[in-house]
């Protein structure tokens, strides 16, 4: 091989070291973790579904998890649909917080999201109007 024919297989070569580097490594680790977290799963453990179904591992069988999703409701899982586990300390998406508060408090937040939307869609009439 000539420096020619070397020096234009070297940017190739780089590219894709790069690529593994970039791409291909911590994806890898990823699935690792995953996997390492779905093989952890015991009875008791709230989690999370890949779908954004929260519930608690009741049993563990080969490849699958029983979920339940409230009281008596029991689901049949595969371990790759855990997405994560929730650990007790782990704030909950505020979404759902305002949708049905746990201390039983009113949603003023929710009632005040309402009102200003109220209150943008007389501007946007009233605008639409003249």
């Amino acid at each position: 091989m000539d420096m020619g024919q070397l020096g234009s297989i070297l940017p190739l070569v780089l590219l894709v070291v790069v690529f593994y580097f970039l791409l291909i490594r911590p994806q890898r680790k990823r699935q690792q973790e995953a996997v390492k977290m779905q093989n952890s799963l015991s009875p008791g453990t709230r989690v999370m579904t890949t779908t954004g179904l929260f519930a608690t591992v009741v049993a563990v069988d080969h490849e699958d998890v029983i979920l339940e999703i409230a009281p008596g409701i029991e689901t049949r899982w595969v371990k790759a649909a855990i997405g994560r586990v929730i650990t007790p300390g782990e704030p909950v998406d505020e979404k759902a917080t305002t949708a049905s508060p746990e201390d039983g408090s009113a949603d003023t937040p929710a009632a005040g999201d309402a009102a200003k939307a109220d209150t943008d869609n007389d501007q946007d009439s009233s605008s639409k109007r003249s």
